[in-house]
């Protein structure tokens, strides 16, 4: 199976992403990733879902998409060439007086950004791939980490070109 990213546009609806998810749920596909929210368009809203498919049933899932009444445009991201994704994490670290040096700098090689500080512990904020954020973790795992929370991944397409144009007229007929 391959991991592929859809960008999603929608009307700004009630019950939209409901029926977009209920549509991968029937197919047995599991969605890894799932973030949503509005565009520069407030009568639109992108979903941008991550999901691990073979070809030739994203082919059949994208074909359906479509096909909803409240979905205006599916558009597949290509990886780094073709768009730029990113997740963000939020991660609370264990941080005494001792470690607190050593967490800082491992969080400035990341371009990470501390938050919030108590006594025990630090709240790290960064944003990158999957990949990086990995990193990171593995190098913050000896400290302590005693929670996190990451975002799905939200993507969009390189240059000049929008997938809101065709998206938008659409929506407003």
């Amino acid at each position: 199976m391959a991991t592929h990213t859809l960008s999603v546009l929608v009307e700004n609806k009630p019950g939209v992403l409901t029926r977009v998810a209920a549509l991968f749920a029937r197919r047995g596909f599991n969605i890894n990733s799932l973030a949503v929210g509005p565009t520069e368009h407030p009568a639109i809203s992108r979903i941008t879902a991550v999901v691990d498919v073979e070809d030739h049933p994203l082919e059949q899932v994208t074909k359906q998409l479509n096909k909803l009444i409240n979905v205006l445009k599916v558009v597949e991201l290509d990886g780094l060439e073709g768009s730029v994704q990113r997740d963000l994490l939020l991660v609370k670290v264990e941080a005494d007086a001792a470690s607190r040096g050593q967490v800082t700098q491992i969080a400035e090689l990341f371009r990470a950004h501390i938050v919030d500080v108590s006594a025990e512990t630090l709240i790290i904020e960064v944003t990158g791939t999957d990949s990086k954020l990995s990193a990171l973790l593995t190098l913050l795992e000896p400290y302590g980490i005693r929670e996190l929370v990451k975002s799905g991944t939200v993507g969009i397409g390189r240059g000049a070109k929008r997938i809101t144009d065709r998206a938008l007229e659409r929506a407003l007929e």
